[in-house]
């Protein structure tokens, strides 16, 4: 009895890890919440006070780490787990666990040896490549902004010249009403 006890206990724990193990996504946002942990940490331990550049430059590396995890992250599926990794080099790192709906992710240690190791001109194109998305986002909307100035101008002077008219009918009927 106590073996089948045990045995029941031991399939609802299995099933239940199964049903719970979570997605690449829930991976994916985990690790970023470690990367954007490790960057605030870099760039309070290196002095840089909260300013727009910091934030820009935070944000930019963000960007490039949050992009390269789209373009690398592997999910590997154990049924009852899940773990997530990168290939870096000729190496590849595992970077995340998921268990019961949790994601464990590694260090900040294992973080910064990992982003240290992995190739510049990885990092350098996912930079660019982002930079590159940002001016081209900022060239639409600016273009959109004048579209939208020349649109308003059009209007302002339709409606001076309504006014204008306007202004000559009620002038004309006074006029009129005078004679």
């Amino acid at each position: 009895m106590k073996k089948l006890l045990f045995l029941l206990v031991v399939v609802l724990i299995g099933v239940i890890a199964f049903k719970t193990r979570p997605d690449k996504q829930a991976h994916k946002e985990a690790m970023m919440k470690a990367v954007k942990e490790y960057v605030d940490e870099e760039a309070a331990n290196k002095g840089l006070g909260d300013n727009g550049l910091t934030r820009l430059g935070k944000n930019i590396v963000n960007k490039a780490v949050e992009a390269a995890l789209n373009n690398k992250l592997k999910l590997d599926d154990y049924y009852l787990f899940n773990t997530t990794h990168v290939k870096m080099g000729d190496k590849q790192k595992t970077l995340s666990v998921g268990l019961f709906g949790q994601v464990i992710t590694f260090d900040k240690d294992m973080l910064r040896e990992a982003l240290n190791e992995s190739s510049a001109t990885d990092f350098k194109d996912e930079l660019k490549s982002t930079l590159k998305e940002q001016k081209r986002e900022a060239k639409r909307l600016e273009k959109e902004q004048r579209k939208e100035q020349k649109r308003l101008e059009k209007e302002q002077k339709r409606l001076e010249k309504e006014a204008k008219k306007a202004e000559k009918e009620r002038l004309k009927r006074e006029k009129e009403n005078q004679e």
